[in-house]
């Protein structure tokens, strides 16, 4: 079976003609699902501070989040997720948590987090389903993972 080879720009721009958010609206919405968790609204300054942006920056994708209806937004007001911003909201955070839990189950180090963030873009949504079932395979059978723990421990 011959295979279709990109690089990985290539695969982000097959994959960008599939998605309606990009990674960066992606990483926004789910900030602000994060905060909207801990109060009711979040101000534009809040997600820029989380997520190490300008204000300016922010504001702009404010803007095209809003245009998509997944966040109301007032100039200098509050940010409030819609139905929809909630629903993606949600499954980002689910989809971000499943991966974590993953590289852990692992043996992640130091990096879990950054590489959590930057595979969580790219991987497709049945393979976040499997995982997702892998990591609930693990829980229910803790001897399976610690057996797996010291294989791999045993290898190093």
């Amino acid at each position: 079976m011959k295979k279709d080879f990109h690089t990985v720009r290539g695969y982000e721009n097959i994959n960008s003609t599939r998605k309606l958010l990009t990674p960066s609206m992606e990483d926004y919405v789910e900030m602000i699902y994060r905060c909207s968790n801990e109060e009711k609204f979040v101000r534009l300054n809040k997600v820029a501070q989380m997520l190490h942006v300008r204000d300016s920056s922010a504001s702009k994708m404010m803007k095209k989040l809003k245009e998509l209806s997944f966040i109301t937004y007032e100039k200098y007001g509050v940010i409030t997720l819609t139905e929809n911003g909630v629903t993606v909201g949600k499954y980002l955070l689910e989809r971000h948590n499943i991966i974590e839990t993953f590289l852990e189950n692992l043996g992640g180090d130091d990096e879990v987090f950054v590489e959590t963030e930057l595979i969580e873009h790219v991987i497709g949504n049945k393979t976040v389903e499997n995982i997702k079932m892998l990591n609930m395979f693990f829980e229910e059978n803790e001897d399976v993972l610690q057996k797996y723990r010291e294989f791999a421990k045993n290898k190093e």
